[in-house]
């Protein structure tokens, strides 16, 4: 039988088709075609055709089945502006070489290495808070993981040029939404302020990662952090070459948005779920106790702090930081029945998919316990807040250590409360931030 040539979806005769509901409200949105058309249904924003994938089985066939048939979307290419030709943005051959060079920076006995990072920071952040203060939990948990992520980078020793690095970095992400309008890619030649905000960020952060690079390169030290890891870095199934500077700067960006952004905006969630549910947290305070008698955590703890690992998990089932992957098609292809044309956007959701009723037992309540089992009758890929196939998340194990560790640290001293009852509103940006942040009353537990 031949696929059919379009799926159902909204009708939007406008010029800007569905753009502009798209962008007003995306989960909104998204969540409603979930509702009305099902597992795959087709919109246009503006002039761009979007496939809206919402069925494990259709997921799966996106990122791993026929994966070598799609790259990463619009947003992401002109992204390269930023990061350049990390991870996050490179294709084919290329993306191949350089994850295995990278792979390395994150096997167990570097981990085991940040882990002590990761504690001993959180153990200098909770000094920071007073009983009874009211605190940005979303400033502070970026600031956390932008030391962590300076430190396990770039080492101690250069911990100053972290702050500099991850303040041009904020600067650069503020301007990710920008790319998604339509013509984006030609705003950057022209001389409008944020534009030049945009560009001397750049230049900040090229000019201080790019002298780091030459004075390690110089020193030939290795340090045990992902800095040296990329300059030590060989293709063992390739050429046996290494990363060239440029590389190296490429990845360091990449690893820094990643490992900073996204892990913070899970941890504010959690902290946001705690606060609302003082059973589960009075769970997690007694394994922290028992498991750790009063100590900081360690790498060897994260699998004995079980209940620690399903909040986390939980957390980002119901607030996925990456709420929206994208793929473009390089080739016409059949999806779900239908004909995808090339170029076509093909949009997944975590954020709609870790919801659905069909997959998830009470999908909209914080249930922990949920985690305690394997669920036999739900699909691999109902649950996938680090994408998956070839392009899973190199730093996911990075990213949930972290995770585990932070909440673990910080709650053997402290529990944050609601200051008002105020609904949270979801900014889907870069990542699922709350809208205008996030206050919380930070508690001594003793």
């Amino acid at each position: 039988m031949a696929a059919l040539l379009r799926p159902p979806g909204p009708r939007n005769r406008s010029i800007g088709g569905s753009f502009s509901a798209f962008r007003a409200d995306s989960l909104g949105f998204l969540t409603k075609c979930s509702a009305e058309f099902g597992d795959l249904c087709y919109f246009r924003a503006g002039h761009q055709h979007m496939y809206y994938v919402n069925s494990p089985a259709l997921v799966q066939e996106v990122l791993v089945t026929k994966n070598p048939h799609f790259m990463k979307s619009r947003i992401l290419q002109r992204a390269k502006s930023l990061l350049g030709e990390g991870l996050l943005t490179n294709e084919g051959a290329s993306h191949l070489r350089q994850r295995r060079l990278v792979q390395p920076a994150f096997h167990r006995d570097r981990l085991i290495r940040y882990a002590g990072d990761m504690s001993a920071l959180a153990l200098r952040s909770h000094r920071r808070y007073d009983d009874g203060a009211v605190v940005d939990i979303d400033r502070e948990m970026m600031r956390l993981t932008l030391s962590i992520v300076g430190r396990t980078l770039f080492s101690a020793e250069v911990e100053e040029d972290a702050v500099s690095v991850g303040e041009a970095m904020n600067a650069l992400i503020a301007m990710m939404p920008v790319l998604m309008f339509p013509l984006s890619q030609y705003l950057q030649y022209l001389p409008l302020p944020f534009m030049r905000r945009f560009q001397k960020a750049g230049e900040t952060l090229d000019a201080t990662i790019y002298r780091i690079i030459g004075e390690r390169r110089g020193s030939g030290e290795d340090t045990g952090d992902l800095l040296s890891m990329l300059l030590l870095a060989r293709d063992a199934e390739g050429d046996n070459t290494g990363m060239t500077d440029k590389q190296v700067r490429d990845e360091t960006l990449t690893l820094f948005v990643a490992g900073h952004e996204t892990t913070a905006t899970a941890l504010t969630w959690a902290w946001y779920l705690l606060a609302q549910h003082p059973d589960v947290e009075a769970r997690m305070h007694g394994e922290i106790d028992e498991v750790l008698g009063g100590r900081e955590p360690t790498f060897d703890d994260v699998p004995r702090l079980s209940y620690t690992d399903h909040i986390f998990a939980e957390t980002i089932r119901l607030y996925p930081p990456a709420w929206a992957i994208g793929r473009m098609a390089t080739t016409d292809l059949e999806l779900g029945g239908y004909t995808v044309p090339r170029k076509s956007i093909v949009l997944l959701s975590p954020y709609t998919m870790h919801r659905s009723a069909k997959w998830w037992p009470e999908p909209g309540r914080f249930l922990p316990e949920r985690w305690a089992a394997d669920d036999p009758d739900r699909p691999k890929f109902a649950y996938y807040p680090f994408g998956g196939g070839p392009r899973l998340c190199i730093g996911e194990r990075f990213a949930w250590m972290e995770g585990v560790l932070i909440l673990a640290a910080l709650a053997r001293k402290w529990k944050f409360r609601r200051i008002d009852n105020k609904p949270v509103e979801l900014a889907p940006l870069l990542t699922l931030r709350p809208k205008g942040g996030l206050k919380l009353r930070a508690e001594a537990r003793y």
